[in-house]
């Protein structure tokens, strides 16, 4: 009698940690959490001297920025050496564009220590869809805005052929991974397909405009009108359905 007890008290104990153990892994890390950009301005304001980092690039930062925010770009050479010049005993609010390059310093983050750390849901893209504030360097040349609202109209009201509009960035892994093929699609297909590709981090505020909110995100037009519209990575065959489909 002693042994069957033993074995089921035992055969209790095991479950229990096998549990607690599943519930530790499939639990958000206790050191991050992840807001939306509303909640991320309301952050902002509730801390006396918050800790802001943009991690895009330089040129991305001075066409526009959260205001009091220092810029340590992700594929800069010395993330590691700068992030670490920040107080690890106080709140870290973390931002990019999308989230992508965020998400990958936050984890780096982790790694060196910081236990407090703060990420922006949808990065820049989901701040200006907000209309939130955003600071700009006047002295910067390289944002550009030649490409209006009205001018994008324009090159999608193609009649004689369908218009693809492919909004991307250097940075986006998925882009580049599809980049060859609809570069391809733009030489196969020219008789009945035109492709615009434009690049996020330029066109910023035409972005907001259009609600482009992550990247990649495609838009096929015929005769003026959205026919489909994704976001996120398609492979070649399916994109190629997608046009037959449209003809």
């Amino acid at each position: 009698m002693k042994k069957i007890l033993f074995s089921l008290t035992l055969s209790m104990l095991l479950f229990s940690c096998s549990e607690n153990t599943n519930n530790l892994e499939h639990n958000q890390s206790p050191s991050l959490i992840e807001i939306s950009a509303l909640d991320f301005q309301k952050k902002i304001d509730e801390l006396k001297e918050p800790q802001i980092v943009d991690v895009r690039t330089p040129d991305e930062y001075a066409g526009g920025h959260i205001e009091n925010a220092i810029n340590i770009d992700w594929n800069g050479n010395n993330f590691n050496e700068e992030i670490q010049k920040l107080d690890k005993t106080q709140p870290i609010l973390v931002y990019c564009l999308s989230g992508g390059r965020s998400g990958k310093a936050v984890h780096e983050m982790q790694q060196l220590g910081f236990n407090n750390i703060i990420e922006m849901e949808g990065g820049m893209l989901d701040w200006r869809k907000n209309k939130l504030p955003e600071t700009k360097n006047t002295s910067s040349t390289t944002k550009n805005t030649a490409l209006t609202l009205e001018k994008y109209k324009a090159l999608v009201n193609n009649p004689d052929k369908l218009v693809l509009v492919d909004f991307y960035a250097e940075w986006c892994g998925p882009c580049k991974r599809m980049e060859p093929y609809i570069n391809k699609f733009a030489e196969s297909e020219k008789e009945k397909l035109e492709i615009i590709r434009i690049d996020a981090d330029e066109y910023a505020d035409l972005c907001t405009q259009l609600n482009v909110t992550a990247l990649p995100t495609m838009k096929l037009y015929k005769n003026n009108a959205i026919v489909w519209e994704n976001v996120g990575f398609v492979s070649e065959a399916d994109l190629l359905k997608v046009f037959q489909k449209n003809y």
